[in-house]
């Protein structure tokens, strides 16, 4: 054998854990979206599992069974029903533009001739194309292949999205389980990292997590469900798949608006003018107001992310994690955010200090 230094033995040891960091990295890269929202998922219920496990008499494994069946059931079985939903919604859009092409457009109706600026030239157009049938399928044909193949890209996207969903929330059970001891690993690591401060730090990035998943995510829920119901009581066709695009777009400022608008002017189309105000009025009055009432409450206790950060995280997360982004992006950047703020803070109280201390004596 060849007798090694020291300093080379150094050398290949951290290499070596370097190597063995890289290959644990790339094993669990592809579940690293659902390991984070599992630790979203487990701390922001961790109260409701604590109560639950006391309520159970202290039966760790069983509180954690049940809080994973709770959190299935609140959040994966809604996105079940929505991607079955849009495959029936995809399969009603062939079937619907198979019957406009074999019957033609219907003639417009009075009131579009009477709109100002455009009235007269869009009714102008919507009489030559329902007389024109070989027009009118050709600028047909031009809208069924593109929202045929969204409609497919958005089913592709939920549908994987759903099964990170459903995989987030089996790990979750896991750190249910063992979420005190994990507790405990992270806040020991924060320590030798960050010294003195890591307990703020995490007090912080934990008041934010709340903030996030029960302020954006909440409100984004408690929309959805409105609009829903409102859809519902209209007789709106596919008022669960609105719903959803109502939850998806609630992170985009101005973004439920125009859902429930779209509809209003559907239903005014229709002729059924009432129906239309109704849900102007449920959309303006319950769907919208509540985004200015809910989730400033439940942001009190966290810095509240400025509106072009969720609208980024929100985008971002889509493209980095899939479907499941729509709930992490708004949260990572929330939690880098609230940090960015306590480090600003941190330094301007610094340099306060320094400069109040009196000089040296020479």
């Amino acid at each position: 054998m060849i007798p090694l230094g020291k300093p080379i033995e150094q050398i290949l040891g951290i290499g070596a854990l370097l190597l063995l960091s890289i290959g644990c990295a790339i094993v669990l890269w592809p579940f690293l979206s659902a390991l984070l929202w599992a630790a979203v998922i487990c701390y922001s219920t961790w109260p409701i599992y604590t109560w639950c496990e006391r309520t159970l008499g202290g039966h760790r494994g069983l509180a954690a069974a049940l809080m994973t069946l709770s959190v299935a059931l609140v959040l994966v079985a809604p996105f079940a029903i929505m991607v079955a939903t849009l495959a029936d919604s995809i399969s009603s859009l062939i079937t619907a533009a198979t019957r406009v092409l074999d019957q033609g457009p219907p003639a417009p109706p009075h009131w579009v001739a009477g709109l100002p600026v455009v009235g007269e030239s869009l009714a102008a157009h919507w009489e030559a194309l329902a007389h024109n049938a070989p027009a009118f399928m050709i600028e047909l044909k031009k809208l069924i292949g593109p929202a045929t193949d969204i409609a497919v890209a958005s089913g592709t996207v939920l549908g994987i999205g759903l099964l990170e969903l459903g995989l987030s929330v089996f790990i979750a059970f896991f750190f249910y389980r063992h979420g005190r001891q994990m507790a405990a690993y992270v806040r020991e690591s924060a320590e030798r990292f960050a010294g003195s401060r890591a307990r703020h730090l995490l007090t912080v990035v934990g008041a934010t997590v709340h903030g996030v998943v029960y302020g954006l995510i909440g409100t984004a829920l408690a929309q959805a469900l409105l609009a829903g119901i409102g859809f519902w009581i209209a007789g709106v066709p596919q008022a669960l798949l609105l719903g959803f695009l109502t939850f998806v777009l609630s992170f985009v400022p101005a973004g439920p608006p125009l859902v429930w608008g779209s509809v209003a002017l559907w239903l005014f189309v229709q002729g059924a003018v009432w129906w239309g105000i109704f849900v102007a009025v449920w959309g303006l009055l319950l769907v919208s107001s509540i985004d200015n009432v809910l989730r400033p409450y439940l942001l009190t206790k966290s810095n509240s992310l400025p509106v072009v950060l969720g609208f980024f995280g929100f985008l971002g997360g889509i493209l980095a994690f899939g479907f499941i982004g729509v709930f992490l992006g708004p949260t990572l950047l929330a939690v880098g955010y609230s940090l960015f703020l306590e480090w600003h803070a941190a330094e301007v109280k610094d340099r306060r200090h320094s400069k109040s201390e009196p000089p040296d004596a020479a």
